[in-house]
């Protein structure tokens, strides 16, 4: 693994060359006079996130939801179709009483104003491709696939704005781009590495942060707290577990704990692009992947999200990928190990599924201390045993 470390505190370029800024407040950036008047559209919980995520930034350099010769180029190319390099395509999908909508349309969720949209353009959402490649399935149990067969037939396209940043449940911890950059820049971080996850961290995860954190300044712990799928641990409680395992195991000056209010797609490698992309907005120079990233069954190869990064030079990916491979706890060994540093078979291997886990919680057992901290155990326990 090489590790280039830049000589000054200089962030990573933004994807586009700047951070892109679509937060429109009303009173101070328009008059909210203006809406009464206009087409308003009740959009779902991921396409809200996506309207956080593209006018905060994160997707820069989108500057709305894609146009067809984008969305087409993405699902086809894996970049925009100017070339920049792009793995999900950012779509609004609506039923198709609402594909003849132009000009602006007032965004709504959750029984509030939150945006507008300019359309541009409407178009047929080509489904089974983009199953196809983004997803590499057409399977409507990957619930990736479920989500985009559930939603509407027709793409909106056009520039967007947001009206406020919406903190949700985590407020101390909801930072936009441009506040995450802030901060690496107040700290002085040369480098810094994120990490993604919608899981509580256990053993092994913390092995890959800190030994992430031997070779760069500051480590981002990035969180997503969109929309997950059912069986996933809830927002709350991996925040809470983040929380008490930051205070008792990190060094306070080079950690930071920030959510990531992205919704979950489950697309494996595709979403690993996206994440390493996105994070190079907000501001890091490394980002990790280890096994399975975003994945879901056994729709991906263990390694895919690790190879796929193959499409694209270091140059345009602008931020560079620490692959991990496996980490587990080895009974003979006596710690955490990969299979490039355990001489032992598997039968001394501790190796908990995301199943076991559940199963143990649910039963009220404690999860072994090898497999993850006493204190993060404890806060999923407990909330476990609210729910039973």
């Amino acid at each position: 693994m090489t590790i280039l470390l830049p000589e000054t505190a200089l962030l990573p370029t933004p994807l586009g060359g700047a951070l892109v800024n679509l937060v429109r407040r009303p009173g101070h950036d328009f008059d909210p006079a203006e809406l009464p008047g206009l087409p308003r559209l009740n959009i779902s919980d991921r396409s809200a996130a996506d309207l956080e995520m593209l006018a905060t930034g994160a997707y820069s350099p989108l500057t709305g939801f894609l146009n067809e010769a984008d969305y087409l180029s993405v699902i086809e190319r894996l970049r925009l179709a100017d070339g920049t390099p792009w793995s999900i395509p950012i779509t609004l999908p609506v039923e198709r009483e609402h594909a003849r909508l132009r000009g602006r349309v007032v965004l709504s969720h959750g029984g509030q104003d939150i945006g507008w949209i300019d359309v541009q353009e409407t178009y047929e959402a080509r489904k089974s491709l983009e199953a196809r490649e983004v997803y590499r399935t057409e399977d409507p149990a990957h619930p990736g696939v479920a989500a985009l067969l559930a939603q509407g037939d027709v793409n909106l396209a056009g520039p967007v704005a947001l009206f406020a940043v919406p903190r949700g449940d985590f407020p101390r911890h909801h930072r936009t781009p441009a506040e995450v950059r802030g901060v690496i820049e107040a700290r002085g971080w040369r480098s810094s590495v994120a990490f993604q996850t919608r899981n509580p961290i256990h053993r092994a995860h913390e092995y890959l942060q800190k030994v992430a954190l031997e070779l760069v300044d500051g480590l981002l712990l990035h969180p997503l707290v969109g929309t997950t799928k059912g069986d996933d641990v809830p927002a709350d409680t991996r925040v809470k577990a983040y929380e008490v395992l930051l205070s008792g195991y990190y060094p306070q000056a080079r950690t930071l704990l920030s959510v990531y209010p992205a919704a979950m797609r489950y697309a494996g490698p595709r979403e690993a692009i996206l994440h390493a992309l996105s994070r190079r907005n907000y501001g890091v120079t490394h980002f990790i992947v280890g096994r399975d990233h975003a994945g879901v069954g056994s729709y991906y190869g263990t390694y895919d999200a690790q190879e796929i990064f193959s499409a694209y030079t270091p140059a345009e990916l602008g931020i560079q990928i620490l692959k991990f491979e496996h980490t587990f706890y080895c009974n003979a060994c006596g710690q955490l190990v990969s299979a490039r540093t355990c001489p032992h078979d598997s039968s001394h291997h501790l190796v908990l599924s995301g199943t076991k886990v559940r199963e143990k919680l649910s039963a009220g057992e404690n999860l072994p201390a090898e497999f993850t901290r006493p204190e993060v155990a404890e806060v999923l326990r407990a909330a476990y045993a609210e729910r039973t």
